[in-house]
């Protein structure tokens, strides 16, 4: 007989057994998660709150010791005085009964006012507009002052050296001696400008002033020097203006005064370019003064110029000038003498201060040019 059997397998059960327990182990797993979840977050917030008690404490121990603060009367004060000094300007801050004690400006930025460029000097304007170092207008305040111009041969007149270092010294400390020789400080007037670093004029070439015939050529021809050398120059030209001014007195006419100051405007090292050169700016020098005594002259008529007190009983009239002239012409072309009496010089004395002039033209270059071989010397033993 047979039948119909059901065999079922043994694991069936297992499986299912297995299967809660898998269950109940996921479910653990998750308990314990969320546990340490929560302690993590507990921990945060326990953090959160001890940070902000503790921001609290501190902001509020702030603002009590704020409150608390008492400001008192200062104690242990020390006044404190603040001085400067600059070769410029002195001592600035200095109470005013000690200011009395300082002499006057130190004129340069440098030690010496000799031997440096304008730039580096303390400068002032004088009464045509120029702005030239300071020392210049002192030495000029005093040579008019002490009625210099009128002086015979002055600025031609060699001074005596013993003088002239002690001046020096003085000057440089910005101070004009009272006892000061007029031709010393005539002299150092020259010095000056024979000792600036370079030339006033050195910005034009021989060639340029060679080329020059008429006054207004060399009015354009100056136009190309800087402002700093237009200046100085234009300063130059209206001293020497004041000197023939006062021809009568010191008989310094434009000629002689021009043959005096040419070989302090350009320096060369070449004797004989030096000595041709110096000849060709003693042109130049000459027309500027001759214009700017013509151009006072006419503002003089129109009321526009009034001479200083001074300096006025010697200024040329219009015929003197214009029979100045006639005669300057007339000894360039080496022409007759002249019989008019309001010449004041004849032609043999023109000539003889011309080759006067001229020789004081080479000496003063050789001396200009034994001093540049002393300092070269000089910088080489060093």
């Amino acid at each position: 007989m047979t039948g119909l059997v059901m065999v079922t397998r043994g694991g069936g059960c297992g499986n299912g057994k297995n299967m809660s327990s898998s269950k109940g182990a996921a479910t653990h797993n998750e308990m314990q998660n969320e546990q340490q979840l929560s302690l993590v977050d507990f921990i945060l917030a326990a953090l959160r709150k001890s940070m902000v008690s503790c921001r609290v404490d501190w902001q509020e121990d702030v603002i009590s010791a704020v409150q608390q603060m008492e400001i008192g009367w200062p104690t242990n004060v020390q006044h404190l005085t603040h001085v400067t000094f600059d070769r410029f300007h002195g001592f600035l801050g200095l109470p005013v009964e000690f200011e009395v004690e300082i002499p006057c400006r130190v004129p340069s930025a440098s030690v010496s006012v000799f031997g440096v460029s304008a730039e580096s000097m303390q400068c002032s304007y004088d009464t045509r507009g120029n702005s030239v170092p300071t020392i210049l207008l002192l030495m000029q305040e005093r040579l008019y002052s002490q009625d210099g111009l009128k002086d015979e041969g002055i600025f031609r007149i060699n001074p005596e050296n013993s003088q002239e270092e002690h001046v020096r010294d003085q000057l440089n400390r910005g101070i004009v001696p009272e006892d000061i020789d007029d031709h010393c400080l005539a002299g150092l007037i020259k010095a000056w400008f024979r000792e600036l670093p370079s030339g006033v004029l050195d910005g034009l070439s021989p060639e340029q002033v060679l080329q020059c015939n008429t006054e207004e050529e060399f009015v354009e021809l100056v136009k190309q020097l800087k402002p700093t050398e237009t200046a100085l120059l234009n300063w130059a030209i209206d001293l020497m203006a004041d000197v023939v001014e006062q021809e009568e007195s010191n008989k310094m006419n434009a000629r002689n005064i021009a043959m005096v100051f040419a070989p302090n405007m350009t320096q060369m090292s070449d004797p004989l370019t030096a000595l041709m050169h110096a000849v060709q700016v003693m042109n130049l020098l000459k027309t500027l003064i001759m214009k700017t005594l013509r151009e006072r002259g006419e503002a003089e008529e129109d009321g526009e110029y009034s001479p200083m007190s001074s300096r006025s009983s010697g200024r040329q009239t219009d015929e003197e000038f214009d029979s100045q002239q006639e005669m300057d012409t007339r000894c360039e072309s080496a022409g007759p003498a002249s019989d008019d009496d309001e010449h004041r010089y004849s032609y043999s004395s023109e000539e003889r201060d011309e080759v006067e002039s001229l020789s004081e033209i080479e000496e003063s270059i050789l001396r200009q040019l034994d001093k540049n071989e002393h300092a070269k010397i000089t910088f080489g033993n060093n």
